[in-house]
């Protein structure tokens, strides 16, 4: 399994069975075969969806640093024959600098996974993201895109519904604890 991002990245080879060439998911959909299911399953992870930073752990307002949410996540699929899953990923993000946010850049770290539908991870792969805020600016919106996440299949007879690829933020026991709690700073809070 592999994972290459857009942004030139390294490939980097989780397991055994990757593609002999690289392609992109664009290159293989000009190819009018058409996939044996579906794709499979592109969502971020609940627990993980979202980063707040705060200033001693103390839950308040003032106490926000910087913040990021995963706002949508989108992905295409091909595969055919004994062809592994080639799928690309395209994820919107806000991010947002809080009252206690140290300066104008921030460098997030995210994660892409794939798993067995409701099983083991069989690859993860973590990406840095930098976001500079302009002086006036407390919010930010971007959108990446990982360009080949290569699944390998057991055989021609496996679909894509049997995997789903998970997105989220490497985060600190506290922020995952404080994510489960359903306490939220939102990016676009009191926003129209």
């Amino acid at each position: 399994m592999s994972f290459k991002s857009a942004r030139s990245l390294a490939l980097i080879a989780a397991m055994s069975g990757l593609l002999a060439s690289c392609q992109s998911v664009s290159d293989i959909l000009s190819d009018p075969e058409p996939n044996i299911g579906p794709c499979p399953s592109a969502l971020s992870l609940y627990d993980a969806h979202r980063i707040v930073e705060l200033r001693n752990d103390e839950v308040a307002y003032e106490n926000v640093g910087f913040t990021g949410e995963v706002l949508a996540v989108r992905s295409l699929c091909s595969y055919y024959g004994e062809r592994p899953i080639l799928a690309n990923l395209e994820i919107d993000f806000g991010f947002g600098r809080g009252p206690a946010a140290q300066g104008n850049e921030r460098t997030y770290e995210f994660f892409v996974a794939v798993t067995r539908r409701d099983m083991a991870v069989m690859a993860k792969e973590v990406f840095p993201i930098r976001v500079r805020f302009d002086a006036d600016e407390d919010r930010v919106f971007m959108t990446e895109t990982i360009d080949a996440i290569s699944i390998p299949r057991a055989d021609e007879g496996t679909s894509g519904v049997n995997f789903e690829i998970l997105v989220g933020f490497e985060l600190t026991p506290e922020q995952l604890a404080f994510n489960r709690s359903g306490q939220r700073f939102r990016v676009a809070a009191g926003q129209d």
